[in-house]
């Protein structure tokens, strides 16, 4: 199980890095072509809430991005330093809206995905299946 790890500082600029290496690490794990496109956004939407996380809680610790390569599925999980995720709430009480639509459009680009919370603060886990010819091999 090969387990790549990115840390970068929580700026907007590093996203499209982010997004960058992981397709070209998913590719190399097998992940199958057609599927890159939406891993590449769902991995610019979850690096996207981590980093306003961290700008709207004042933290300035890590965004950080593991991408593992697993018997037949290429797990990546987008961790922050922000403390316990909740929805943010505008004045109103609602959640906001741009928080809550960075997830539905997470959940509606990947079908394995959970949202939680881990040591620091929140937890997004993606994972997408190998083409069987990498799994194979």
């Amino acid at each position: 199980m090969a387990t790549v790890e990115l840390r970068f500082s929580a700026l907007p600029e590093h996203v499209r890095t982010a997004r960058l290496v992981a397709a070209a690490v998913a590719r190399r794990a097998g992940v199958d072509e057609s599927v890159l496109d939406e891993l590449r956004l769902a991995v610019g939407e979850a690096c996207s809430r981590a980093v306003a996380l961290h700008q709207r809680n004042g933290v300035d610790g890590a965004v950080r991005v593991a991408l593992t390569e697993q018997e037949k599925r290429f797990l990546i999980e987008v961790a922050d330093e922000a403390g316990p995720t909740h929805a943010a709430e505008a004045a109103d009480g609602e959640p906001e809206d741009e928080e809550t639509l960075g997830l539905a459009v997470i959940t509606g680009l990947v079908e394995d995905v959970e949202v939680g919370n881990g040591s620091d603060g929140g937890v997004i886990r993606m994972s997408w299946p190998l083409s069987p010819v990498s799994v194979a091999v």
